[in-house]
């Protein structure tokens, strides 16, 4: 299938809506999409003067913020690739980032600026404030760079004598096999590599969503953008998409806390949500569950006349949590619990969970929710084809494999690596482990580098012991792990949760010993726990909110 040049499609968007809004910052400034092109235009002459060359790397790392999205549109229409880095990386690995992809110049937040070292940098030509009015520059090696920012209105003025309009925009007219982004991955289990996302990735995520939303986001309306820009879910449905609608995107900036979130939706009342299950967990868990575990309610519930009218109410309250004008809210990014996603069905919630990895920039399975099967992740994406690697597909878990357009040119200098991941026949070895039904619904069953092998060579997926375990009761996150061939399970606790319900640190261990016991009793033999292991502290996540698991395979039991 043909497609279209990307650039266009983001030039097309802001000349046909040049005096709309178009990026916010949620509670402070707001980009109108001529903003966004004169700023843009800024920076090409700071790209162009500082000798950057179509092709070259351009690193932006800092919070969610208009300003970082403007950098990365105006990278990209300049025809240099961006490389997207999270803020929440330590700096050596910023700086690990920045040499191995050969980055040019580097633009940076506030925040993350006094942690790094430029030094350690020494290929970075100039470093620029990315949440400066004016993009300051911080540290310049070359005449060119220095040249560049000292005389940028001038030569912004020169460029256009008479004025900035929308028809004196003109974009990089990009090919599908170029490289457009390389975003280094966050993951578990391994440390990052450079994936090279071509154009044709770009636009077929982009192309997705508007085959998805369009018939519900329209011009001017808002979105929320919670997950970070610089990871691919976030910026293919929380920026890209929309930055080719005509939509509103408002940035939350720093880490948002739910109450800070559920504000934002209250206020904007989005069109769609992107979220994390951590993110739906919580607010089930804490604002839902509580209230449906009241005697009085689940008396009720028990009443086939009271219970259509229960469950109606509930999902009410759900649908306004969100700001009460969302056509769907779409999961991904890590499995959610079986049972916040029974209880979501129950109620006739209109959620839905894809899948996807940066290697597909993001996308791979998707179904809207009036047609989204429980349990599962959807089938294969437009323009994507999925399958099992496995001799029965139906019931013998096997390796994801997917290909298609969304499907990364490889990892950047890392052929080795390219190998092991792509095969000859342009199939994506995912290191997923799932089934497929007959309509093709994909089930995951957790990562085959997370896979256990049991003592008598039985296959355990810790994943699904972890879902079980995580629904009993004072278990707000946990980990199995396994040491000798025998099963433990890492738990932490919410302080608040245990404060509220006046549990003392010996009548918690009493309960996690319950909740052993109540586990294995509904798990096979060889995936039951020798014990439970409590941790003092939250497990460390990735900025997509996925326990780094790998972390912990040693912590002492």
């Amino acid at each position: 299938m043909d497609c279209p040049s990307f650039n266009a499609l983001i030039q097309q968007c802001i000349q046909e809506h040049w005096d709309m809004d178009a990026l916010s910052d949620y509670g402070a400034q707001t980009f109108r999409y001529k903003d966004v092109a004169r700023i843009i235009e800024k920076l090409h002459i700071i790209l162009e003067a500082s000798g950057v060359e179509h092709g070259d790397k351009v690193a932006i790392c800092g919070r969610n913020s208009a300003r970082w999205g403007i950098a990365f549109l105006a990278t990209l229409s300049y025809g240099a690739v961006a490389v997207p880095i999270l803020h929440e990386f330590h700096p050596e690995q910023i700086h690990d980032i920045v040499n191995h992809s050969d980055a040019k110049l580097l633009f940076v937040g506030d925040q993350i600026w006094p942690a790094i070292d430029v030094e350690k940098m020494p290929g970075l030509e100039g470093v620029f404030a990315n949440s400066s009015d004016e993009y300051r520059l911080l540290h310049g090696r070359t005449d060119k760079v220095r040249y560049a920012r000292e005389n940028l209105n001038r030569l912004f003025g020169e460029k256009f004598p008479m004025n900035f309009r929308a028809r004196d925009i003109q974009y990089y007219n990009d090919s599908p096999e170029e490289m457009a982004v390389l975003n280094y991955t966050s993951g578990t289990t391994s440390n990052s590599k450079g994936v090279m996302i071509p154009y044709r990735a770009l636009w077929s995520n982009v192309e997705f969503a508007h085959e998805v939303y369009d018939d519900h986001v329209k011009a001017g309306d808002n979105i929320v953008s919670i997950l970070p820009t610089a990871h691919m879910y976030g910026m293919a449905f929380e920026f890209l998409y929309e930055m080719t609608r005509g939509a509103h995107v408002h940035f939350l900036g720093k880490t948002p806390s739910p109450t800070v979130m559920l504000k934002a939706f209250s206020e904007l009342k989005p069109k769609v949500v992107i979220a994390v299950p951590l993110l739906i967990e919580k607010i089930v868990r804490k604002a839902i569950f509580p209230q449906i575990k009241a005697p009085a309610v689940r008396l009720a519930l028990m009443t086939p006349l009271l219970r259509d009218r229960i469950k109606m109410n509930i999902r009410r309250k759900m649908q306004q949590a969100f700001g009460d004008n969302f056509f769907e809210i779409i999961v991904g990014g890590a499995a959610m619990n079986q049972d916040i996603e029974t209880f979501l069905k129950g109620i006739g919630f209109n959620y839905t969970i894809g899948y996807g990895a940066t290697e597909c920039a993001p996308i791979i399975c998707y179904a809207p929710w009036n047609r989204f099967k429980q349990g599962s992740c959807g089938k294969a994406a437009p323009r994507m084809e999925v399958r099992i690697d496995s001799s029965d597909p139906l019931h013998v878990p096997g390796e994801i494999l997917a290909r298609g357009m969304n499907i990364m040119l490889g990892y950047y200098k890392n052929e080795e690596a390219t190998r092991n991941t792509l095969d000859e026949d342009g199939w994506y070895h995912t290191g997923d482990l799932g089934v497929m039904d007959i309509e093709g619904n994909v089930f995951i069953k957790g990562r085959s580098k997370n896979m256990l092998l049991g003592a008598n060579g039985q296959n355990i997926y810790p994943e699904e012991i972890e879902d079980k375990l995580a629904s009993l009761p004072f278990v707000s996150e946990c980990v199995v792990i396994q040491k000798e061939e025998k099963l433990y399970g890492l738990v932490y606790t919410d302080p608040d949760e245990l404060k509220k319900a006046h549990v003392s640190a010996s009548e918690l261990e009493r309960i996690m010993e319950e909740n052993r016991v109540q586990l294995n009793q509904i798990v096979p033999i060889y995936c039951r726990l020798q014990a439970i292991k409590q941790i003092p502290e939250e497990f460390e996540k990735t900025p997509k909110k996925s326990i780094k698991r790998y972390k912990y395979m040693n912590y002492p039991v």
